[in-house]
């Protein structure tokens, strides 16, 4: 790295031509502003979220593909991006595209590699500054997450570029986001963060995690735990994933509708019974499912790092980050399966556990880089249920 950043100089990179773009919902909803990253037109789910750190995560969580991410943070871009942050495994941003308010020509941070600018357009995400994101996150709110269009081409053209791009609900995204092979992963959160390097514990159990999407912080929890860690692809069948001899299997959180991944669904209810597992997320979803539970789409979804939660086996309130547009309907869960967590703005599901088959889940993530510490025993309670097997 530039020895300049490292002292805390700030970077800009030389000013780009303006040029006016707009987004445009399926609802017939303008919201003009300036072209920002890649140039270009690209389509997607608009969502919002709340989280006020963090955008290079949110960038690179595999869990937003398909969506045009709005940051309700006014402003972005202020500390620029660098490879250490990215939480994809191929290091990659995953969304359609982003959406923000102010975007900061100069990135302030002794880290930072490039500015975001940059970063978006060496990726290929087109992107739109200036707009006005606290009345479109109101009007997401209010009229609920939809598919919209960011490009300078007329409003029509846009309108039905929207209309057109394919609807969530009943998308599997996972196929687009999981590793071809498996790999073995080894790097604990003292390669990210040197204050938490010494905590890592002995390899006691060896995990298998399900990779739907994962974020890279997730797998440096588990190293951190003591897991020894192998990541296969969401297409690995059940025999393939006991024929492992693992201590416990990971369902990873991940992009898209759950109903419509039924593979990863059948893998995991062959799987019940006969290892622990722990599920986050999509995780949570998928294993609900498996135990004949059902999924509905929220509204307008939970994104950020400010959620509220209640553990119902403690009464301990967590503020958790989270990224999910899709829900487990908790009426749906049958007899010997529980509700563990629940959100504590609407009451919907966070959390499930299923005992007799040595199964939990949580909705929310309990790894998240850019949030609190609060949910990390979840970790070590996933250990506990191995030793105990």
């Amino acid at each position: 790295m530039n020895s300049s950043l490292r002292s805390g100089a700030s970077r800009a990179d030389a000013p780009r031509e303006k040029h006016p773009a707009r987004l445009v919902l399926a609802d017939g909803a303008v919201f003009e502003g300036e072209a920002y990253g890649a140039r270009g037109t690209t389509t997607g789910e608009a969502v919002f979220t709340t989280t006020m750190t963090g955008y290079q995560e949110v960038l690179t969580d595999p869990s937003y593909t398909g969506q045009l991410v709005v940051m309700t943070a006014p402003e972005i871009g202020n500390v620029g991006v660098n490879a250490s942050d990215a939480e994809s495994i191929d290091g990659k941003p995953h969304v359609s595209g982003f959406i923000v308010r102010d975007a900061s020509p100069v990135a302030s941070n002794w880290r930072a590699e490039r500015t975001l600018d940059a970063y978006l357009a060496e990726n290929g995400i087109v992107a739109i500054s200036g707009v006005d994101t606290r009345k479109l996150t109101r009007h997401l709110r209010d009229y609920g997450s939809q598919n919209g269009a960011i490009g300078n081409e007329s409003v029509d053209v846009l309108l039905a570029r929207a209309q057109q791009a394919p609807n969530m609900s009943g998308l599997d995204l996972v196929k687009l986001v999981t590793p071809d092979a498996a790999y073995t992963f080894t790097e604990g959160r003292g390669a990210w963060n040197p204050t938490t390097g010494s905590v890592r514990a002995a390899h006691a159990h060896h995990v298998v995690a399900i990779d739907y999407g994962v974020k890279k912080n997730i797998l440096r929890c588990l190293v951190d735990a003591g897991c020894r860690v192998t990541v296969v692809p969401a297409s690995t069948s059940a025999a393939d994933i006991l024929a492992l001899q693992p201590d416990g299997v990971f369902l990873s959180n991940g992009p898209g509708d759950p109903s419509a991944v039924g593979y990863a669904t059948k893998t995991v209810h062959e799987l019940l019974g006969k290892k622990p597992i722990f599920g986050i997320c999509l995780g949570h979803q998928l294993l609900a499912l498996a135990l004949g539970g059902t999924t509905y789409k929220l509204k307008f979804g939970h994104r950020g790092a400010n959620q509220p939660v209640k553990d119902l086996t403690t009464g301990r309130i967590e503020i958790t980050s989270q990224n999910h547009g899709f829900c487990v309907d908790l009426a749906s869960l049958p007899k010997g399966v529980s509700s563990t967590h629940i959100h504590l703005n609407d009451g919907t599901s966070e959390g499930l556990a299923a005992p007799s088959l040595r199964a939990f889940s949580v909705q929310y993530h309990p790894e998240a880089a850019a949030g609190p510490h609060d949910s990390h025993y979840l970790f070590d309670r996933f250990n506990a249920l191995m030793s105990s097997s």
